[in-house]
């Protein structure tokens, strides 16, 4: 019989504040312009969590069952991998998670659109569908996307374009174009963490064929795309604070971005997976603390 500690650990609950940025910056976004919704904002958040648990138990199983999660594995043990949790206990937790995130997804669509705007209470649960079919699809099957490169892409549209956009619409009906640029920023940073996460599991991954997007490049042409990434999400946040005609207080904000700078010039220097698996939990943190802040300061100054 599992324990508690068991599903925790499988539940990899430190990966939980990343999943949470894209909301927070969307309903940052809405209090800005005034819209705001306590039981929305619950559920939301409900609904997201709901996802990356199922992700991470989907990525246990499907690691587990094709033998990605071996000795040649670095950072913290899987449950599947530790012998904590069988194949058929990820299974049965994939099914109740999924169950459970299908509930606060039909909930918070209730209370974004009621009965009375059909067409997007459809559209929304079909892209809630789709998110729990892209957290499982990662590394389960023999079409995972995640063992063919695809992983950033993913990530990209699910924790930063429909993450941010997606929360504000369900608070605003509406949205302009100058949101995508937060949106980008939340979703590059997002990617940082996962090809992070890749470079350090880099040589490992290509022994088993697992064909992330690291192992497409190699270590010098990984380095360089992952710069390019954090500067692009650094630029497009100032872009949105400019393009917004944001208060002198939400540039504060930029304070948050030091460590990723800092971060660049740390990833010059290493290349060992243990000297890239610490700066995993910095970005992650980096990016939730960003968010974190442009919410309590959209709150102060509406």
């Amino acid at each position: 019989m599992p324990t508690v500690q068991s599903w925790i650990l499988a539940a990899r609950l430190r990966t939980l504040p990343l999943s949470l940025s894209g909301i927070l910056v969307g309903t940052a976004m809405a209090i800005r312009d005034s819209f705001f919704d306590n039981l929305i904002f619950v559920f939301a958040l409900l609904t997201t969590v709901g996802f990356q648990v199922l992700s991470n138990f989907a990525n246990d199983y499907g690691d587990g069952v094709k033998g990605t999660d071996n000795e040649d594995r670095v950072g913290p043990a899987r449950a599947m991998q530790s012998g904590l949790l069988t194949a058929a206990h990820l299974k049965k937790g994939m099914w109740i998670t999924a169950l459970l995130s299908i509930g606060t997804s039909l909930a918070v669509i209730y209370y974004a659109f009621g009965s009375k705007n059909f067409l997007l209470s459809v559209l929304f649960f079909v892209l809630g569908l789709a998110a729990i079919a892209a957290a499982i699809k990662y590394t389960v099957g023999k079409s995972a996307y995640g063992y063919r490169g695809l992983g950033d892409v993913f990530v990209f549209l699910f924790f930063g374009l429909l993450s941010v956009l997606g929360s504000y619409f369900l608070y605003t009906h509406t949205l302009m174009a100058v949101q995508f640029l937060p949106a980008i920023t939340i979703g590059l940073l997002s990617v940082a963490v996962l090809h992070l996460n890749n470079m350090r599991d880099r040589k490992a991954d290509a022994k088993v064929n697992k064909r992330t997007l690291a192992v497409f490049l190699g270590a010098k042409r990984s380095k360089l795309y992952h710069y390019s990434i954090l500067m692009i999400a650094v630029v497009s946040w100032i872009g949105y604070l400019l393009l917004s005609n944001a208060e002198v207080l939400f540039y504060t904000t930029l304070i948050g971005f030091v460590p990723v700078l800092v971060h660049i010039l740390k990833i010059r220097k290493r290349d060992t997976p243990d000297a890239l698996d610490p700066e995993l939990k910095k970005i992650a943190l980096t990016t939730f603390g960003i968010s974190l802040l442009f919410l309590i300061l959209s709150y102060i100054v509406s």
